[in-house]
């Protein structure tokens, strides 16, 4: 583990209200006055084969986060915990509609006391991803694009999209990623996440524009696709502890069914992240770990790991030349130190 802990890492899928530690949960829960008792808070970090709520926990923390010192909280934390996982450089996901329409906190306050914690952070670079509520409407997609653009601090690096993927194709929210890139916004997008048809996949990339793919595990459906996608260098961010194969594949083939066991040896380019932290019960080097534990790869399948999430990250390009000379070379010293 303490070579998983010390391996340089970027982080590129990780949701925010997803990082939040139960001590966390429960203060935020007794400062807004909620009738949330313990015992149903600590519920949602009990992860057992077939994990179940983390969306419902996502949801309820929008309905007691009341003020942006809650969201600078937060991800002070987040940052925290993941510089003390050897992550250097984290991309992060944060739902403004949620903290809007629930939280009833304004874009811009919003946004400044996210930020503020990131220009405090020490020892990572933290950067950050406004995403679509993609159970919210194609019209709310919009409306958010356009808070981020009128207020767009140099820390917002892009736009995402999450939430439950089912009945919700990439395609429904086209104006909304239009918009962003007429305004120069990077763009990635979950997709492929809950067994969803790999058509997701494919208007994510196709009709989206993405930069990268969140989860992408259906693209493996169709074997023409996923060449394709090889072939562009197309940057998949895997999930180890992804809720919806823990739930759906039995326990003794999951390993060796799961897509990412699959994906690298068939020419596509992932790197593992831990998505909800917390509520995965998972931590960076956990997740990375994982890759040879669970799934079978080797050192030098981790070390491309690496480099995919460098080459991935919205990094200028001075920065990313100098980091992959960087961290390759600590990468092989760690590896000779830990034979």
């Amino acid at each position: 583990m303490d070579f998983y802990r010390r391996l340089p890492k970027v982080e590129l899928h990780c949701h925010l209200l997803g990082t939040v530690r139960p001590a966390t949960f429960i203060a935020l829960a007794r400062n807004a006055g909620a009738s949330l008792p313990r015992e149903d808070i600590e519920a949602f970090y009990i992860r057992g084969e077939k994990p179940v709520g983390v969306l419902r926990a996502l949801r309820t923390l929008d309905e007691i986060i009341r003020g942006p010192e809650d969201l600078e909280r937060l991800t002070r934390e987040y940052l925290e915990d993941a510089a003390a996982h050897g992550v250097r450089y984290a991309e992060f996901f944060w739902n403004p509609t949620g903290t809007a329409r629930v939280s009833r906190i304004p874009y811009r306050q919003a946004q400044d006391a996210i930020v503020r914690a990131i220009r405090e952070a020490r020892g990572i670079v933290g950067r950050l991803i406004p995403a679509v509520d993609r159970e919210a409407t194609p019209a709310d997609a919009v409306e958010m694009v356009r808070w981020v653009i009128a207020e767009r601090a140099p820390e917002v690096v892009g736009l995402g999209i999450d939430y439950s993927e089912v009945d919700r194709p990439p395609e429904m929210f086209v104006e909304a990623y239009r918009l962003a890139a007429k305004a120069g916004l990077r763009r990635t997008a979950h997709a492929g996440e809950f067994g969803c048809p790999w058509t997701h996949v494919r208007a994510a990339i196709e009709v989206l524009g993405v930069d990268r793919v969140d989860h992408g595990y259906t693209v493996l459906d169709n074997q023409d696709y996923a060449a394709r996608c090889a072939e562009r260098g197309i940057v998949f961010t895997v999930v180890p502890t992804n809720s919806y194969y823990l739930r759906t594949l039995p326990k003794e083939r999951w390993a060796l069914d799961h897509p990412i066991r699959h994906m690298a040896r068939r020419g596509l380019r992932i790197h593992p992240n831990t998505d909800d932290p917390t509520f995965h019960n998972v931590t960076p080097s956990l997740a990375w770990q994982m890759m040879v534990r669970d799934f079978g790869y080797t050192a030098d399948d981790l070390r491309a790991f690496m480099l995919n999430g460098l080459e991935a990250a919205w990094l200028d390009d001075e920065t990313r030349g100098r980091w992959r000379r960087e961290w390759s070379a600590e990468f092989d010293d760690l590896r000779r130190t830990m034979q």
